[in-house]
């Protein structure tokens, strides 16, 4: 099952602008899923002449039981936004929350 968590689906319908891999390992098992792959990317919408570009950052968690993909963040977040919330998560232990919020979105859809 593949879960594609936003109000507008469409938003993310095409290729990532960019992508961090935060976890690819594959052998991490958070209750009855095993974690292979956790991302973040970075769709760029549009740019403001002033503001700059307005970027939409989602999380993806690959299981194997499904994909989550689901809003980490957005909004005008200056040069580089995605490399500073890939600092922000690694620094703060952040990767276990999204695990946590993927799974529990899956289990929402599947039961």
């Amino acid at each position: 099952m593949d879960i594609v968590d936003l109000h507008d689906p469409k938003r993310v319908d095409r290729t990532p602008d960019d992508i961090q891999v935060l976890f690819s390992s594959g052998s991490f098992i958070q209750d009855e899923f095993k974690i292979s792959k956790v991302e973040l990317r970075l769709y760029l919408e549009k740019n403001d002449e002033n503001l700059g570009d307005y970027s939409l950052i989602t999380s993806f968690v690959e299981t194997d039981k499904g994909t989550v993909e689901m809003v980490y963040d957005e909004g005008f977040r200056g040069e580089e936004s995605l490399k500073r919330a890939t600092e922000f998560l690694t620094a703060n232990l952040g990767i276990s929350g999204l695990i946590l919020r993927s799974i529990i979105s899956l289990r929402g859809k599947t039961s």
